[in-house]
């Protein structure tokens, strides 16, 4: 499956973190941009306690099924 990218740049806490829930209820895989300074300590959290991968990128992370 592909990946799914979710632009959340210029949305604040909680809507990035909002928006990756939503999608990673329809794919395995997202890779989120956020530039809230709150977004990554959120999407960590939430990783976690879904036990998704998460990766760093440039502006974002990838999120979901991915080798750790």
């Amino acid at each position: 499956m592909s990946i799914t990218r979710v632009d959340a740049r210029g949305l604040r806490c909680p809507w990035p973190v909002l928006r990756l829930a939503r999608a990673m209820r329809e794919t395995d895989k997202v890779e989120i941009l956020a530039d809230d300074p709150a977004a990554p300590a959120e999407i960590k959290a939430l990783a976690e306690v879904q036990g998704w991968t998460i990766r760093a990128i440039s502006g974002g992370f990838q999120v979901g099924a991915f080798e750790k």
